[in-house]
């Protein structure tokens, strides 16, 4: 049924395009019919036509085994103190900002609040089309430069959050998970949710015992919502736990190995002392910081999906 709704949802973008190719066609035969052209009235219509182009050519290039699926997306505060907490808050902002211009739906299941303001740590789950996929590139510690709010002497401060993606997993053959290596702890949720949440212990943590990962969900009003919910996330994190593994393996084989982990800041925002967003992945660059904050990132999950196909292909 999934794949089915994917289908209907490409050849409804191609029809799409179809229909703006016959209306572009249209303008250019009046164009050349009177020699004069309305911009207010072509522009739209060529603007619509290359996002829906651009956005199709994108999804060809998500052909991963997970690409199509939901996604959990997960944000912990680094170095950097109270900035670092309100750097992560941003973060989780500007992904939700950018969901929402996606049409995805999005769900807050943990969020834990920072001392004095931002977050320390948050779990969203991104749910459409394409979501792993798009997002996937978004993995890694993310640096922002800026005078900090917090300080009275208004100097330049450096702030990490590290943002990491999973898959949300359908099937339970993708990740083995033996019952005897799990620790699941009830408790009193402290976010939102309503007095049913707050008053009785619905949410749920769960910890894999071998590995020490552990997945929790409070946003359910129910104990069991919660802890199902728990367990997609647990396998999504020991699916990214295993990958990494073999990773770091090959590259040790390889004599190159290099830790991808905190420290290694995948893209660098910078408010002072010029605006500039750059990731250090692909050397895409904007100055327009402020609409990249809204939400504004498909420029460099495009270039991240381009270089990643061409370097498979290499």
């Amino acid at each position: 049924m999934r794949r089915l709704s994917l289908l209907k949802k490409e050849i409804g973008k191609f029809r799409e395009v179809e229909k703006l190719k016959e209306d572009i066609e249209t303008m250019l035969e009046l164009v050349s019919a009177t020699e004069s052209i309305d911009d207010e009235e072509l522009l739209p219509i060529l603007n619509k036509g290359e996002n829906i182009v651009n956005e199709w050519e994108i999804e060809q290039f998500l052909s991963g085994p997970y690409d199509a699926s939901n996604a959990f997306v997960s944000f912990s505060s680094g170095a950097g103190g109270t900035d670092a907490q309100d750097w992560t808050q941003m973060l989780l902002r500007m992904y939700l900002k950018w969901a929402d211009k996606k049409g995805f739906s999005v769900e807050i299941l943990e969020e834990m609040p920072g001392e004095e303001a931002g977050i320390k740590s948050a779990l969203l789950y991104v749910k459409g089309d394409f979501a792993y996929g798009l997002l996937k590139g978004e993995s890694g510690v993310h640096r922002l430069v800026r005078i900090s709010p917090f300080d009275s002497n208004k100097r330049r401060h450096t702030s990490f959050a590290l943002v990491e993606i999973t898959p949300e997993i359908e099937d339970v053959e993708d990740v083995k998970i033996d019952e005897k290596d799990l620790r699941i702890d009830i408790f009193r949720s402290s976010g939102h949710g309503g007095q049913n949440v707050q008053k009785v212990e619905t949410a749920v943590r769960i910890t894999h015992i071998p590995t020490g990962i552990t997945a929790e969900c409070q946003n359910e009003r129910s104990q069991l919502q919660n802890k199902i919910m728990a367990m997609k996330v647990l396998k999504s994190r020991l699916l990214l736990y295993e990958k990494k593994k073999r990773e770091k393996k090959l590259r040790e084989i390889k004599g190159s190995y290099k830790s991808a982990e905190w420290g290694n800041e995948i893209r660098s925002y910078v408010l002072q002392p010029y605006k500039l967003v750059k990731d250090h992945r692909t050397g895409v660059e904007s100055g327009r910081v402020d609409d990249v904050l809204e939400g504004d990132i498909d420029a460099f999950i495009w270039a991240y999906l381009k270089n990643k196909k061409e370097t498979s292909k290499a």
